[in-house]
């Protein structure tokens, strides 16, 4: 449990962690490259909940409440990209 805890734990916090080192790049294309990591890490926060369940350590309602909040963050995490890729292709 404390290791899957602390798995999480770090998967959770490199997501805004890896946004904000991102945004301090110089050039868009590295800040992209950076959204890439919290993006997978959206995943790994996403399967770690699912094992968490499975080994009885999370209710079903709680994992599903977290789920849809990992989600949401990778929902905006692609608008964000996406976002990049249309200022970029406007210019």
């Amino acid at each position: 449990m404390y290791g899957l805890t602390g798995q999480l734990r770090r998967a959770a916090v490199s997501i805004p962690s890896n946004i904000a080192e991102g945004q301090g790049r110089l050039t868009r294309g590295e800040f992209k490259q950076f959204l890439g990591h919290p993006r997978g890490s959206t995943f790994e926060v996403e399967t770690q909940l699912l094992i968490a369940e499975d080994l009885g350590y999370l209710e079903r309602e709680s994992t599903q409440r977290l789920l849809d909040q990992v989600q949401e963050v990778g929902r905006i995490l692609n608008a964000l990209l996406a976002s990049l890729d249309r200022v970029r292709t406007s210019h």
